[in-house]
């Protein structure tokens, strides 16, 4: 029996005005309101919009983690789930926020978070009731359906899709140990994306359709050994699928899957060659532009941007230390968006423009 709590409020927290905002060279830094300066703590952008809406989440002084929505102007908006120890926001639409939070007997509970401000709590059916089990809702599409994964009493994870009137659909791709859908997407046709792995502990990717169809895949040059494998991490409006595999020698390399499933791999020509470093590709919008990372010889985190013919821009965001730059998504506009590391590694937040 699908467990629905509908919550009809939520504490937000407006703030009216940018806080900590710098630009240069095309790239704006920022900090949400509330977010701690200390190392480990700080702003961590998850997700941009086609209007240029940032959603993510800051740790505060306390290590308390927050959701957070920053509109383009750079007006952020805090999110706390009623009664939680902490929350976090993964995804977004123009009018619709999911993620999870932890509940006071530390269960994760996944919501949706609507235009009107009420506050929908659901968990995931076989989802686990003791610490560090329950349910995560990672991205939601345009018809409001989401995608996600829960933990179910043996800590096992498995995929979900929720429909906008709450029907949780659970499943698990062939040959699945775990599912790994921190980063899994879902598009407008409702294809859902995400990584698995094996009893192996190889990494392995799977489509979803919306009739329920499940199509797995791997890049062919993908190692086959613990941890190596096959990562996608988003899938576009038009289901290019991008993402990253790890070869036989532990090294990433980036790939991007058409919607007829042609696979193209590539590398950043500064990318280092050894085990753990290498190419992550992170979004593609519909123009097929590609933002990511890549890590170099010396394992510092570099932001690049990929054009459809292959020309690979890389760039790093003013004020990045040794714990360097990670560019996670692109809007169709080109507005490439992740966070960076400064030297006392705290996080902080960046928007480049094309």
């Amino acid at each position: 029996m699908k467990r629905i709590i509908f919550l009809m409020f939520v504490v937000f927290v407006w703030f009216v005005s940018a806080s900590r905002l710098h630009a240069q060279g095309g790239i704006t830094t920022f900090d949400a309101p509330g977010a701690g300066t200390g190392p480990g703590q700080g702003t961590l952008p998850q997700q941009i919009t086609a209007a240029g809406t940032i959603v993510g989440n800051y740790v505060d002084t306390n290590f308390v983690t927050h959701g957070f929505v920053r509109t383009a102007h750079g007006n952020f908006t805090t999110i706390d789930a009623p009664g939680a120890l902490r929350t976090q926001a993964l995804g977004m639409t123009q009018a619709r926020i999911v993620g999870f939070y932890f509940d006071t007997s530390h269960v994760r509970r996944g919501y949706v978070l609507g235009p009107d401000r009420e506050f929908v709590s659901f968990d995931a059916p076989g989802a686990g009731t003791a610490r560090g089990q329950g349910t995560i809702a990672a991205a939601i599409n345009a018809a409001s359906t989401v995608s996600g994964e829960y933990i179910d009493a043996n800590f096992v994870s498995h995929g979900f899709v929720r429909t906008a009137d709450g029907t949780i659909t659970t499943f698990d791709p062939p040959g699945s140990v775990n599912v790994i859908a921190d980063t899994l997407g879902i598009n407008s046709a409702g294809t859902v994306v995400e990584q698995y792995v094996d009893a192996n502990s190889v990494g392995h990717g799977a489509l979803r359709a919306a009739d329920g169809t499940i199509t797995t895949f791997d890049v062919p040059q993908a190692g086959t050994g613990p941890g190596q494998g096959t990562f996608p991490e988003a899938i576009n409006v038009e289901g290019t699928i991008s993402g990253n595999y790890v070869d036989a020698s532990g090294v990433n390399h980036g790939f991007l899957r058409a919607p007829d499933g042609t696979l193209t791999t590539f590398d950043v020509s500064q990318a280092g060659t050894g085990p753990g470093q290498g190419t992550i590709a992170g979004g593609s919008n519909p123009s097929e532009v590609t933002s990511g990372q890549y890590l170099d010889s010396s394992f510092v985190s570099h932001g690049f941007l990929r054009a459809p013919d292959g020309t690979i821009v890389t760039f790093d965001a003013p004020g990045a230390g040794t714990g360097g730059t990670n560019c996670f998504s692109i809007s169709p506009s080109g507005q490439a968006m992740g966070s960076y590391l400064d030297s006392n590694f705290t996080f902080h937040g960046f928007v480049r423009k094309p």
